[in-house]
């Protein structure tokens, strides 16, 4: 697009109208948020614009539709695009500071550039009945709770019946833009240091859940960060932290990080235990590239292995000491940070993420060393990819026990203070008897 085209829309209109083809993405094709906006050739001065856009306008989809079906007449039917154009209009409408005036123009606009010039004037009309509107569509869309707190349904029947008096707070959470966190590396500097060196560049922080995380008060890019470049500093949520913590490697240890991509355990792990022999391994050899790219931003190395966990061949016999056995699962605690969870994720693939674990949890167990630990993680906050999994596997295997009880992190909300901050995950830690 030519800078003349450009100067042709209201500023804003290029932004909207590639949030709207990434949102279409997502609900048309079943694609992930990440990669709806890969496929997008975004201007670099766009692409934070176009990234809030597309993520809030995921975190409140579910109540975004429906607001968007009480403006229509039964049945009446449009062109995918205009529809990802409306309930991107009503995220700007609802919950973004644009000026009301402003949003609706710019989603005219947005029309023309996304090809359907011809429904500017219904984009037009319907967000100024919106507006006009509001608080009465808003009362009765929000009569469901799936509407109101913009989760599915089933997903909300979970979180009640295992977390009764936590399920308000988790979906709050669920709902809020992720807090920037980061990790401190400790071997090179101390955490108050870091928060002194950030404060320098006027990046207030304040220490986080983990004894090494420090959490933004404002998010910004990494590359802004003093001591990113060299190591000194990583992002990665107070949550996540704990899991080199509690796997507890030992220097001259032979570690394995099984499923290991993007990282940032492994380099962890590495940060707290110079002289670990770190084995780091996942499925996906792309995915396996940004493991290596951020162990040499730390200065760290590792034996990478692109494999299947589950196959033959890639694993020479040597049994490990420490195993940090990140599986797959449904994401159900990182929703703020992936909001296209709710969306994509269906009450079905909980049993078939729980199969897999199954399996990746055995083939873990029969790699480790007698005496050894297995640190089960999960991002989830269900019990059946959790507490059942481990469960299952102890009736099993009776070489195996608990050390210590199981860690179940659930999202907190920003109101509980950067102190309390995390997003949900799942830690078992699992001995095999020495004489097993």
């Amino acid at each position: 697009m030519n800078v003349a085209v450009r100067a042709a829309h209201a500023p804003g209109a290029m932004a909207l109208a590639s949030a709207t083809r990434a949102l279409a993405a997502v609900i048309q094709q079943g694609c992930t948020a990440e990669e709806a906006l890969q496929r997008l050739a975004l201007p670099a001065g766009e692409r934070a614009a176009v990234r809030a856009i597309h993520s809030g306008t995921l975190r409140w989809y579910l109540r975004l539709e429906p607001l968007l079906g009480a403006l229509l007449k039964p049945g009446q039917q449009m062109p995918p695009l205009v529809h990802a154009l409306l309930v991107t209009a009503l995220h700007q409408l609802e919950y973004s500071r644009a000026a009301a005036h402003s949003a609706v123009n710019i989603a005219v606009d947005a029309a023309r550039l996304l090809g359907h010039r011809g429904a500017s004037g219904f984009v037009n009309a319907l967000l100024r009945r919106f507006l006009r509107e509001h608080d009465a569509l808003c009362a009765r869309i929000d009569r469901s709770e799936a509407a109101a707190t913009a989760h599915p349904a089933w997903l909300i029947a979970e979180l009640r019946a295992q977390y009764p008096e936590a399920a308000h707070s988790i979906l709050a959470a669920d709902n809020e833009s992720p807090p920037m966190t980061l990790r401190v590396n400790l071997a090179r500097g101390s955490r108050a240091q870091m928060q002194e060196s950030l404060a320098a560049q006027g990046m207030g922080a304040l220490p986080g859940a983990a004894a090494t995380s420090l959490v933004l008060e404002r998010a910004c890019d990494v590359a802004a960060l003093p001591g990113f470049a060299e190591g000194l500093i990583s992002v990665q949520d107070a949550g996540a932290q704990q899991a080199a913590e509690l796997l507890d490697a030992q220097p001259g240890m032979h570690v394995l990080d099984a499923c290991a991509a993007p990282g940032g355990k492994a380099g962890h792990i590495l940060e707290r235990t110079p002289g670990a022999q770190l084995t780091a391994v996942d499925v996906d050899s792309t995915r396996l590239d940004r493991v290596s790219e951020n162990l040499q931003r730390l200065g760290l190395a590792a034996h990478l292995v692109s494999a299947d966990l589950l196959a033959d061949g890639w694993w020479n016999g040597k049994p490990f000491d420490r195993i940090l056995l990140d599986v797959p699962c449904s994401g159900t605690g990182v929703i703020r940070r992936h909001p296209d969870i709710k969306l994509l994720r269906r009450p079905g693939d909980i049993e078939g993420f729980a199969r897999q674990q199954r399996a990746l949890l055995a083939r873990a167990a029969g790699m480790l060393a007698p005496g050894g630990r297995l640190l089960y993680a999960t991002c989830s906050v269900l019990r059946a990819e959790n507490q059942e999994v481990v469960d299952s596997f102890l009736a099993a295997h009776a070489g195996f026990t608990r050390t210590g009880g199981d860690v179940q992190l659930l999202p907190t909300p920003r109101t509980e203070g950067p102190g309390a901050l995390t997003d949900g995950f799942y830690y078992a830690c699992l001995q095999m008897k020495a004489g097993a």
